[in-house]
């Protein structure tokens, strides 16, 4: 009876539970509906320029409409601005969306903008700039709504204000004020005029900081404009006092643009302070007040005509040193020409007038020609023959023109002989000084060296040794410089593709941009490396074609005296300087920290080589070769690379490079006073131990080689304090501290060398004595300009710009480009002046030439 009735009304409970359900849904769902309608939402019709003073709460919502005229030839900006008057909103802030018929702008006030380590920054004043979307009708009538709500049940108070921005398209070289804060970004609108196709726009602050953020962006909706966001698109630089940004019309097809201006909320951007560490992740820091004042003005940039004259005006400079080359060379070959006849006696005779002369030849007359020949090609001291004297003694013009072609048919066989056998020679096959070290000991050893004791090798040898100098950095400046203008190319297009236009150092109040370069006049000004290290290769080059005649043809004077003529470090200096220019003009595609050492590994180099090349003159025989001197200056461009990287605040690095360059010092310097003759092993110390006993201790002797000592210890004194500067002071810019140690080196070596040859009674020709004043002149104008300082990389970006400058020359080229120009004359001049110098002892025998 259970189980009937259990399954009888079974059904019916099922029935029942399934209504229970639906009933108690329907009063849940009536509820809620209830508990919406209560919710009130009230439209106001509202106006510009009016403060309205509402509370919201979650309960009620209000929507306040707005219509305004638009006009397709006149641009208005509206500007929302938004306080909220209750305390504690930041636990639920009030959301204003703003609908337009084309965007959508939403913000929460107290707004939450972000710093570093995810800080807070709670800003209860919020003031925005609405987008303006384009109208294609003349006039038209938009509406917009501004929705506020909030989820907070407690009433919060809030002030809102509409206003029309009278100021927001700006005016071509009109200067416009305003204020900006973190919270309160502001845009305007500028449009090309016609005939106008590049435009700066200049945004300037008495204020270093808070730091800022100047953006370019297209017209479109939205418009970024806050600090999380601006960076999304266009181009943008961070700013403290100044910054410019280049604008060209091809890059907006509207023909317009949005200047937007933002306030960071932190300033270590552009090198400010580093605020403290919040206490708790999500405690809110009170930014204090940062607001700035600002001025901007967008100018016309320059036109292409501008262009054309800043590219003749660099070509013309370089060429007239082409043409003046060109002239100095017809006039020294003019005096060559009209130089009289070089007749050579033998070893012993004294020289006679040419009146004695020609007695003499008449006495004579029953010679042979074959002894005639011999005594003239074989004198090793000449003396002058007049034209006249030659057109007053037919006799002694006949017996002349006897021996110059026996002379000719001899050097000829003596020519093919020689040439036969250069191909065969190596330096490690044939060395006159290889075989006997005793001799080497006897010979650098002397108290007074002259050059023939160190001129002793075979010339095709040290002709093929020094050669490889120009083939060495031929290849090395191609592989250095494919890769650097692949890097520098990346560069640029990652500047152009992002918009940031920190990542590179121009001086961005004349940084002309020219296709896809940002600076083509930083770039066109390093020409004059290359167009003048090609000049002075040519002028090697003759000076070489010159040399080599008169080798063919037996002439003393190039065989046994004068400083020898090795060509291959001055064709090695002009490479370096042509690639210097290069890799200068890739540098500045992008300047900045780290691709610095592009500007300078050149420049190494160049100094390098002229130390080289002075100690090469007067020591042939035993200059480094090419090979240990490439790898010594590899190894300063690794420290270079390092100081770079490591070196900025790290005493480790400058202890261990300060005490490197010290033992480098004293082991040169022990290389340089003893000629090489000495050796580096396990009795080192017991020597140096001896030598201090001997000379100073058991008797006190003065140095053997006075003039070298007091080149080594000047040498020493400088370097020492050099390397105590830079590990007491660690100057960030590594790179320029390692250059100026090189070029202190070359000055003091150089000065020694000019005071040395003077002392020896030689004295400087004309021409040389011209190089050098002009030089040094030209030295003092570069370093002026380039001690202007026009950016650095070892500030930020925003730091960076404070020191831009405007253009000073054809208002296309500013100091640094002036550096360029002059600092290229005046290395071609002080190669001029190494290639001149000792041209005064073309006709003073080797052993003659003292050492020094």
């Amino acid at each position: 009876m259970v189980l009937r009735s259990g399954c009888k009304f079974g059904p019916v409970l099922v029935w029942f539970r399934l209504g229970y359900v639906v009933l108690l849904w329907l009063c849940v769902t009536h509820l809620r509906c209830a508990r919406a309608e209560t919710k009130t939402v009230v439209q106001k019709d509202a106006e510009f320029d009016v403060t309205y003073n509402d509370t919201v709460t979650s309960d009620n919502q209000t929507i306040y409409a707005f219509n305004h005229t638009v006009s397709r030839n006149k641009t208005e900006g509206i500007r929302v601005t938004v306080d909220v008057l209750s305390e504690g909103a930041e636990s639920s802030p009030i959301l204003f969306v703003v609908r337009q018929k084309q965007a959508v702008l939403s913000f929460q006030v107290p707004l939450i903008l972000r710093g570093l380590y995810q800080r807070k920054y709670p800003y209860a004043h919020v003031g925005r700039t609405l987008c303006q979307p384009p109208t294609r009708s003349l006039t038209e009538t938009q509406y917009f709504f501004v929705d506020v709500s909030t989820l907070s049940s407690l009433g919060t108070h809030y002030q809102l204000r509409i206003s029309r921005v009278d100021s927001f398209t700006l005016h071509t070289d009109k200067k416009f004020s305003f204020t900006a804060s973190p919270s309160q970004p502001q845009y305007f609108k500028y449009v090309f005029p016609d005939g106008v196709d590049t435009v700066i726009v200049k945004v300037n602050s008495e204020m270093t900081f808070p730091c800022s953020v100047m953006s370019i962006q297209d017209i479109q909706c939205p418009v970024y404009d806050l600090d999380n966001n601006v960076a999304f698109i266009g181009m943008y630089q961070t700013m403290t006092k100044t910054a410019a940004i280049t604008v060209q019309r091809k890059d907006f097809p509207s023909n317009s643009f949005y200047v937007v201006v933002v306030v960071k909320t932190e300033d270590e951007a552009c090198g400010g302070p580093l605020r403290f560490y919040p206490l708790r992740p999500d405690e809110l820091i009170d930014a204090g007040n940062r607001s700035k004042t600002l001025d901007v003005v967008v100018s016309p940039a320059i036109s292409s005509d501008v262009y054309v004259m800043g590219m003749l005006f660099c070509l013309g400079i370089f060429l007239s040193f082409y043409l003046l080359t060109f002239l100095v060379a017809c006039v020294e070959n003019k005096r060559s020409v009209d130089r009289p006849t070089v007749v050579y006696r033998k070893p012993g005779v004294t020289p006679v007038s040419p009146y004695e002369y020609g007695s003499f030849v008449d006495n004579a007359s029953t010679l042979s020609s074959e002894a005639i020949t011999d005594s003239i090609a074989s004198d090793a001291n000449y003396r002058y023959m007049g034209q006249e004297t030659l057109k007053r003694r037919p006799f002694l013009t006949a017996i002349h023109h006897v021996a110059i072609r026996i002379e000719r048919s001899l050097e000829s066989v003596a020519g093919r002989s020689r040439h036969e056998s250069l191909s065969s020679i190596e330096e490690d096959d044939y060395d006159t000084l290889a075989d006997i070290d005793s001799d080497k000991n006897i010979v650098r050893t002397k108290k007074y060296l002259c050059v023939s004791d160190l001129a002793r090798k075979d010339k095709r040898v040290l002709s093929k040794k020094y050669q490889i100098y120009f083939w060495n950095i031929v290849t090395i400046g191609v592989f250095y410089a494919l890769p650097v203008i692949q890097l520098v190319i990346t560069y640029q297009t990652v500047v152009n593709v992002t918009g940031n236009q920190d990542i590179c150092y121009y001086n961005f109040l004349c940084a002309h941009p020219l296709g896809n370069l940002s600076a083509f006049n930083n770039i066109l000004s390093n020409l004059g490396y290359v167009m003048l290290g090609l000049l002075f290769l040519l002028i090697v080059l003759q000076r070489d074609i010159i040399h080599s005649r008169a080798l063919d043809r037996n002439d003393l004077n190039a065989l046994e005296c004068g400083i020898p003529k090795h060509f291959g470090l001055f064709y090695a200096m002009g490479t370096a300087l042509m690639m210097e220019g290069l890799l200068s003009a890739c540098y500045h595609v992008c300047p900045n920290y780290t691709n610095f050492q592009f500007d300078t590994s050149f420049m190494y180099m160049i100094a390098g080589l002229c130390v080289l090349k002075l100690y090469q003159k007067r020591h042939p025989d035993i200059n480094a070769s090419a090979y240990t001197a490439y790898a010594c200056l590899a190894a300063v461009i690794f420290f270079s690379v390092l100081g770079v990287v490591f070196g900025k605040g790290n005493m480790v690095f400058w202890i261990v490079f300060s005490v490197l360059h010290i033992l480098a010092t004293m082991l040169l310097s022990t290389q340089l006073y003893y000629m090489g003759r000495w050796r580096l092993n396990s009795g080192i110390l017991r020597r140096i131990v001896y030598v201090i006993y001997t000379d100073c201790i058991r008797q006190c002797s003065g140095p053997m080689y006075i003039d070298r000592m007091v080149l080594l210890v000047m040498g020493n004194i400088v370097n020492w304090s050099l390397a105590a500067y830079g590990l007491l002071k660690t100057p960030n810019d590594f790179a320029s501290y390692l250059l100026a140690i090189a070029i202190c080196n070359l000055l003091l070596y150089f000065a020694f060398y000019i005071i040395m040859k003077l002392r020896s009674g030689e004295r400087i020709q004309c021409m040389a004595m011209v190089c050098i004043l002009f030089t040094a002149v030209v030295w003092g104008f570069a370093l002026f300009f380039f001690f202007q300082g026009l950016s650095t990389w070892q500030k930020t970006p925003a730091e960076s710009r404070e020191h831009n400058r405007d253009c000073i020359v054809l208002s296309f080229f500013d100091d640094h480009d002036i550096w360029h120009f002059l600092s290229s004359i005046a290395m071609f001049g002080s190669f001029l002046v190494l290639l001149t110098m000792d041209d005064d002892l073309d006709n003073v025998q080797r052993d003659k030439i003292f050492v020094f």
